[in-house]
């Protein structure tokens, strides 16, 4: 898998929003996000940053990990925009972070198809 700059932008995206995972779980207050869910986040963290460092040394192993566990964490959010008790400004921020989720995994994704040979 060769390291192109799409594929070098999803990994910083996607490594970032990892980081921001894992530091996030002790600031939260236990309701927004519920405490299950920033502990789950945190794990998706942690292993999207293994992720990162497995795909950026050139391992397709790391890529989709990557895709899965950034995926996950996206879906755990999908709930804050149904909850009752949500303030508006983190659906915003919730809403931007999937939107960046989408794009990092997108670009990650790219790097896994196959290429056309020429010759």
């Amino acid at each position: 898998m060769n390291r192109t700059r799409l594929l070098v932008t999803g990994l910083v995206l996607s490594g970032l929003l990892g980081l921001i995972d894992v530091i996030s779980l002790p600031f939260g207050d236990g309701d927004h996000p519920p405490m299950a869910v920033a502990v789950v986040g945190a794990a998706l963290g942690l292993i999207t940053l293994a992720g990162v460092a497995l795909a950026w040394r050139g391992s397709r192993a790391g890529a989709v990990t990557v895709i899965v566990t950034r995926l996950l964490s996206g879906l755990s959010a999908v709930p804050a925009f149904f909850a009752d008790d949500v303030p508006g400004a983190l659906i915003g921020l919730v809403a931007v972070a999937l939107l960046v989720t989408l794009a990092g995994v997108a670009l990650v994704a790219s790097a896994l198809r196959p290429r056309a040979v020429t010759g």
